[in-house]
């Protein structure tokens, strides 16, 4: 018999019982523990940051003196930390970076999700042009030498998005964090190295 799908499981338990806004917060932790991206004092920007949960974890790591940026449509509740901030926009919006005022950031985290329509084919290629996107991104405001964290649902554009990655980044590596549900298609893109300045 299968399993029953369970939006509150250990993550879901864990989040609540750590503080974090959401349980999203563990995929980033296992992909931070396992590539060591984010140090103390970096600048990081988070796209599609919306509640705020990588955010939280990033503001554990670069500490006082890093600075954590996030965007996303949806508006996130504050943070008390005057490095922590959040701004609601359109990441397809330059005026939005022109706006945050920091215009190069040591590391891109995005858990950028389509809203689903349940069609593989479909979300895959929403998720496509999101990660386009943040590759863009990372071409204007990613240091050389920084790194960048994608959720991708992979589809057809799957291999292109690869040797997108690739051609930014010295290494590239899909990762499976435990905290992503079973029954999700999702993976990580990992690019280290950026090689442009």
């Amino acid at each position: 018999m299968k399993k029953a799908y369970n939006p509150q499981d250990k993550y879901f338990q864990k989040a609540k019982d750590e503080g974090y806004r959401a349980r999203s917060a563990y995929k980033l932790d296992a992909i931070q523990k396992k590539f060591h991206l984010i140090s103390a004092g970096d600048r990081v920007l988070d796209l599609g940051a919306a509640p705020g949960s990588f955010m939280q974890l990033v503001g554990r790591i670069v500490g006082d003196s890093g600075i954590v940026i996030g965007i996303d449509l949806q508006s996130i509740k504050p943070f008390r930390k005057s490095n922590m901030k959040a701004y609601e926009g359109d990441i397809f919006d330059e005026n939005i970076y022109e706006k945050i005022g920091v215009f190069e950031f040591d590391v891109i985290t995005s858990d950028l999700a389509p809203a689903t329509t349940g069609i593989k084919s479909v979300d895959a290629g929403k998720s496509f042009q999101l990660n386009e996107q943040v590759l863009e991104v990372a071409k204007i405001h990613l240091k050389k030498g920084g790194h960048v964290v994608m959720k991708a649902f992979p589809g057809e554009n799957h291999s292109e998005l690869i040797r997108l990655t690739k051609k930014q980044f010295k290494t590239v590596k899909p990762f499976v964090p435990d905290a992503v549900r079973k029954s999700s298609r999702e993976v990580y893109i990992v690019g280290i190295n950026k090689l442009l300045a």
